[in-house]
């Protein structure tokens, strides 16, 4: 390790910051890979296959207990909508318009922060560069001439490790800014659909008649359909 303890004495102060906000950058890339991996990862199309096969069996209970299952954007907007499915169409879409503008924050937070740390990433090993040459140029303004070549190498080294390494983080910012991004716009989009078509399922019927049918047995036939059968 002794090859990394040169190199941050050679990097001098600004690429010490620099590390730290390596560290801030990775920590949101990994917290936001693992959200969209994982509890904000969701097929939505299955999902509502699922609770379209349970609503139409009058099994509400076992469609709520579904969506308490995973905690993904989709199943909270599903919960919220099946809590007010006995209050009718507006109270469902109204409860299902609510929690949906409470979970797109959640999916959106950090990403755009990212773009921020590119930018000030950038900045900082620049700051990095602009005060090395400035140091360097002082010190060989005073130093005898065997000492000059010397400071003058050190000196334009600790620049240019400083651009180096603001522009690999500012690069490494921009690549996971374009997949998260990516990644967040999906779930967003599976979201909204999801959504609709779950509102327009209950609107047509699909918790077979909900409350008013659960739980009420078949009518017995009658004796003219007896005789049309």
């Amino acid at each position: 390790m002794s090859w990394l303890s040169e190199l941050f004495q050679k990097g001098g102060p600004f690429f010490i910051v620099n590390t730290f906000f390596l560290a801030i950058v990775i920590g949101v890339i990994v917290e936001r890979s693992i959200y969209f991996l994982g509890r904000g990862h969701l097929n939505a199309k299955a999902f509502l296959e699922q609770l379209r096969k349970l609503l139409s069996a009058n099994n509400v209970d076992r469609a709520k207990k579904l969506c308490d299952a995973t905690t993904a954007p989709v199943a909270r907007v599903a919960k919220a909508g099946l809590n007010r499915l006995h209050r009718g169409e507006a109270a469902v879409a109204q409860a299902m318009e609510e929690t949906m503008t409470d979970t797109i924050p959640e999916v959106k937070t950090r990403v755009g922060a990212l773009w921020s740390l590119a930018n000030i990433t950038t900045l900082v090993g620049l700051l990095g560069t602009i005060t090395g040459l400035i140091a360097t140029f002082a010190a060989i303004g005073d130093a005898n001439p065997a000492d000059a070549k010397k400071k003058l190498s050190d000196g334009i080294a600790e620049a240019m490790y400083n651009t180096a390494y603001g522009l690999s983080i500012a690069l490494i910012c921009m690549v996971a800014h374009l997949i998260l991004s990516a990644a967040m716009k999906k779930v967003i989009h599976d979201l909204e659909a999801f959504s609709l078509r779950f509102e327009n399922l209950l609107a047509d019927g699909g918790a077979g008649a909900s409350s008013a049918g659960a739980g009420r047995a078949p009518a017995a036939p009658t004796d003219d359909e007896h005789q049309s059968a």
